[in-house]
């Protein structure tokens, strides 16, 4: 009969080739990777192609954007225009009482996972 002691137990559990370790996000998707593949199944809808080649005109100015209001447009093309000036076309997914988040379009990376904050939305339109 073989005996063991309580340090060659030890030593062999850290002998032991390590384990890979879980992916930082859920379904081994990184923000920026942009879409395809896990990003449309961790995320539910990510959009597959690029957005429109045009850039809508601004229509109209709010004081305010709220949850209620830009929850509308989850799952479809957004353009958004913040209150620093810059404009960009965007996806959301996921609208919570003061953020959005979804992908945002760089037309040299692609859709790239990205949140904001509603009170920098100037206005936004939905197409």
């Amino acid at each position: 009969m073989e005996r063991f002691n309580q340090g060659d137990f030890i030593d062999s559990q850290y002998s032991q080739p390590p384990r890979n370790p879980p992916p930082p996000f859920p379904g081994g998707f990184r923000p920026g990777s942009g879409p395809g593949g896990s990003p449309g199944d961790t995320f539910g809808n990510a959009p597959r192609t690029a957005p429109p080649n045009y850039t809508p005109s601004r229509q109209m100015t709010t004081f305010r954007v709220d949850s209620s209001s830009i929850r509308n447009c989850l799952g479809n093309f957004t353009y958004v225009w913040l209150n620093n000036g810059n404009e960009f076309w965007m996806f959301p997914i996921q609208v919570s009482r003061n953020t959005v988040s979804g992908f945002r379009w760089n037309r040299f990376f692609g859709w790239s996972f990205f949140g904001l904050s509603l009170n920098r939305i100037d206005a936004f339109m939905c197409v």
